[in-house]
Order: structure tokens, then sequence, then C-alpha cells
């Protein structure tokens, strides 16, 4: 498909459209529990800090498997991953939506499954993000991420929680958790239709016990980590970003929307719609342009004033002007995001991206569980319009400190990001992406055809 724009070319693929669609359908389950979860919490009765304990489980899950899921995505072919994955997502959600069509839910349900879910996108994220450079070339993978950073928002801010609001209008919360197991089955039948890639990297050159492979991957992913000034730095600042407006916006914002604006399911929906809309925007229109020379600062700004327009909640009783903020929050944040995932699948040696994205997860969302633990005690003790200012205030003088702190102009200026046959090298070559990055590499055991591997057609 020559035709076909910057920003679409990695639909040109088989595999990738089939992946993408995958991503559909998990997105959108994602985006409907989203909802459905919060109201499903203020049905039984609960109180922003019983929504905190909710959250909280998630947060957790995820922060406790992520680093196992950087090592298994570098081990294990990402297929099986991702489509385990999504097979425990929907069994999870379909448990969920018997217990609340029966009558029979309670919190301590929600909590318990938000943690099983938690773990499941603990595997997720670090299996997706070292597969692409296995199904697409180098040039691709800005546009890629840039679909990726148009359907999250999308649909999990989006279609999802519009969906959700119509069903709970219609029935409950459980018809809502009864969609997400429908998609997230979906999903797990379309990964199931890919074929199995080989793992990209060389094969142990001696037998390890499982326990100690474990051990020594994530050692030199930590390693690598620690040496990356660029990468250290961000996924510091991310941590600190992630602490400030986590729970605010995951916790208070349904409350904020019902206390201060006196709207209801529907108005949480179009406020989440509102970012993302403003998120897929703000994708698309990095996925369409090339990376810029400066792609380390503009995105650490980027981020830090994408944060800055949650101060609007703390200070209006207006829907539209919640909407407004919160869309311009998508724009910048999830413009900046692109270009994040896009940096590590160029500059980080394929055999420890899996590892890296894990510790990506790891390091920035490490403060998440305490930002979802007392966003529900903070907002009550101080207020939530004080909570909003605070985390729209905060960011901007983090992401000032951090590009004064760490000097990343030379580094970025030294690796451009232009080259879309070779970005990097290794003690043992140049890196590369596309499908043939994985020849001569370890291959799954039950890959039939190694030498037809293929982005499909």
């Amino acid at each position: 498909m020559p035709s076909l724009p910057r920003a679409l070319r990695p639909f040109a693929a088989g595999q990738y459209r089939l992946l993408a669609t995958a991503l559909v359908l998990s997105l959108f389950g994602t985006g409907v529990w989203i909802v459905a979860v919060v109201w499903q919490v203020i049905e039984l009765g609960g109180t922003p800090v019983d929504l905190s304990i909710v959250a909280t489980g998630g947060s957790i899950g995820l922060v406790l498997a992520v680093l196992f899921g950087g090592v298994a995505a570098d081990r294990i072919p990402q297929k099986r991953i991702l489509a385990a994955v999504e097979s425990v997502k929907a069994a999870s959600a379909a448990a969920i939506a018997v217990l609340a069509l029966t009558g029979t839910l309670e919190v301590w349900h929600l909590a318990l499954v938000s943690l099983l879910l938690g773990v499941a996108d603990g595997f997720f994220y670090p299996a997706y993000s070292a597969w692409l450079p296995a199904l697409l070339p180098a040039d691709d993978l800005l546009a890629a991420n840039g679909i990726e950073g148009v359907l999250r928002p999308t649909l999990m801010q989006a279609a999802g929680p519009a969906a959700a609001s119509a069903a709970i209008a219609i029935l409950s919360p459980g018809l809502g958790f009864a969609i997400v197991a429908l998609t997230q089955g979906l999903a797990t039948v379309l990964l199931a239709c890919m074929r199995t890639t080989p793992v990209r990297r060389e094969a142990d050159a001696e037998p390890v016990h499982a326990l100690r492979a474990v051990w020594v991957d994530v050692r030199d992913g930590v390693r690598y980590m620690l040496r990356t000034r660029w990468l250290l730095a961000t996924l510091l600042y991310s941590a600190l970003l992630v602490l400030v407006i986590m729970g605010p916006i995951e916790v208070l914002l349904p409350f904020a929307v019902r206390d201060q604006t006196g709207g209801g399911a529907g108005a949480f929906a179009l406020a989440l719609a509102a970012f993302g809309i403003g998120g897929a925007l703000g994708s698309i229109v990095v996925a369409s342009m090339r990376l810029p020379r400066r792609y380390l600062t503009l995105m650490i700004a980027a981020w830090g004033l994408g944060c800055a327009p949650l101060v609007v909640i703390g200070l209006t009783d207006q829907l539209w002007l919640m909407v407004v903020a919160l869309f311009v929050c998508g724009v910048l944040f999830s413009g900046a995001t692109v270009v994040w995932g896009t940096l590590l699948q160029r500059r980080v040696p394929p055999e420890m991206l899996g590892r890296v994205s894990s510790l990506d997860f790891f390091v920035s969302l490490a403060f998440m569980p305490i930002s979802m633990a007392i966003a529900g005690p903070v907002g009550e003790l101080i207020g939530i319009p004080i909570a909003f200012l605070a985390a729209g205030a905060i960011p901007v003088v983090l992401a000032a400190l951090t590009l004064l702190i760490a000097r990343l102009g030379p580094d970025e200026l030294a690796h451009p990001l232009t080259d879309t046959e070779i970005v990097a090298t290794t003690d043992t070559g140049p890196i590369v992406t596309g499908p043939g990055a994985a020849s001569g590499r370890q291959r799954p055991v039950d890959e039939e055809n190694p030498e037809a591997e293929g982005t499909g057609a």
C-alpha cells in the first residue's frame, strides 16, 4: 500500500492489522471497565476511599508484575503472552459481570479483580512494545505508536466510557462488565490467529536455571537503565509525575464532576471523552511528522505543560470548562507519549526492549499505588479543588527541574532518530527493526516454518 499516508503505513502489514484490531477490542473493553467500575462502586454506596482501594489494587498488580513481564517478553514469543493476558481479562470480567448481575458483588471483589487485571497489564505492555519492532520496519514505528496513541485515548476515554454509560443507563454496570468480557474474548481469538515470531535475542550459551535467568535478566535491565542517562532521567521524572497526577485523575475526577458540576455517569464519560479525543488528535499529529531533533526536551516539556490545565478542574463548576481542560491535557500528554514509545524502540537494543519497557512501567509507575491510595483521603482532607490545583501546578515545576538538572540536549543532538535503516549499535553490531531483525535470533520451539516469517499481506 505505497499510497498510504505516513501515519497509516503500518496497516500495509497484515500481521499488524490483526494486532491493531485486537488492540482496539482490548482498549475498548478497558474503557468500558473504567466507567463501569467507578459507578459500580458508587452504586454500592462507596466513597472516594473505597474507589481508592479498588484503583490501588490495579496499580499494585501492575507494579508487582511488570518486571517479570519484561523478562517474559524477552524470552517468550510475545504473541503467547498477549493471548494469555487477554484470556485472563475476559475470564475476570465475566466473573464480575455474573456477580454484579446477580446482586452479590462487593467492593472487595472489584479490588481483587483490579489486582488481577493489573498483573495482566504488567505482562501486556512489555510484550506489545517488544513485538512491534519485529513486525514493522523502523520508519513505521513512530506511526504505529501514533496509531496506538490515537486508539488508546479514543477507546479508553471516549468510545468505551460512552458504551459503559449507555449500558449503565439501560441496565446496570453489570452489563458493562459483560461487554468487557466479550471484547477481551474476541481479542484473544484474533491474537491466537497471528503468527509466532522469533524472540529477538541470542539463545543462552548454556542452560540456566529459570530463577537465575530471571534474576540475571532483571539485573542486566536495571544496569542498562542506571547507565543510560536519558532513560534514567525520564523515568525518575515520570515517577514523580505519576505520584502527583494519577490519584486525582483516576480517583477524584468522577467526584469532582459529580460534586462541582452536578453531573452523573454521562458527564463523567464526557469528561473522559474530551481527554481521549485530545489524546487522539495529539497522537495523530505527532505520528504524521518526523521526530524532532529536540525530542527529549519537547517530550518532557509537553508532559509537564500537559498537566497544567488540571488547575482548571480545581477552579470551576462548569462541565464545559473541565471538558476543554481535559482536551488540552490529552493533546499534549499523548503526543509526548508517542515520542517516548518510539524513542525506546529506536534506541534500546532489541534483546533488552522487553525489560526496558517493563522498567519504564515499573519505575514511572512505582508511586502509582501510593498516589491512588492517598488520593481519596487527601481529597477529603484538603478538598478536591485544591488537590487538582496541586496536580496541575507541580508537574510544570518538575519538568523545568528535569530539563535543568539532566541536561539532555547534547545527548538528543548526538543521537538523532532519523535513520530508517540502522538506529543504534551494540557490541554485536547494528540494531535493526522489522521482520528481518529476528533473523539468526532464538526461535520458539513450536515454530514450523521460521523462514516464512514476515508481516503478512
